[in-house]
């Protein structure tokens, strides 16, 4: 049984499926994460089925299908500024910023960083 500080399994459900193949390693860097940054995170999209929306169409597999990947809400640009720069002291090597959330990832590839 994994136990987690900050968060429940069932958070990192796919919103479409319901299917859950989230990565326990992954969940236990977001505790870390959530740690370091020093306020609560709701987490808008962990996992996503290979039949998720946002899924399907893609020509190869994306990191939420592998488990590695969550979306983070974000209330205003401090915690935005707050949670990319502890990611990336932490080497989460997907990072991508919203106005409205942030996404990690583990991908194994080389690092990025991008904008929504």
């Amino acid at each position: 049984m994994n136990s987690f500080k900050f968060f429940n399994v069932s958070e990192f459900a796919c919103k479409e499926t319901g299917d859950n193949e989230i990565n326990s390693g992954f969940i236990h860097r977001l505790d870390e994460l959530r740690e370091n940054c020093g306020f609560p995170f709701t987490i808008t999209s962990g996992y996503r089925s290979k039949q998720h929306s946002a899924e399907i169409n893609k020509k190869t597999i994306g990191q939420h299908v592998l488990g590695v990947a969550a979306d983070i809400a974000v209330g205003d640009g401090i915690e935005r500024r707050i949670l990319v720069e502890e990611a990336l002291k932490m080497g989460f090597t997907g990072v991508g910023v919203a106005k409205s959330f942030v996404h990690v990832d583990d991908r194994v590839t080389t690092p990025v960083m991008w904008t929504y």
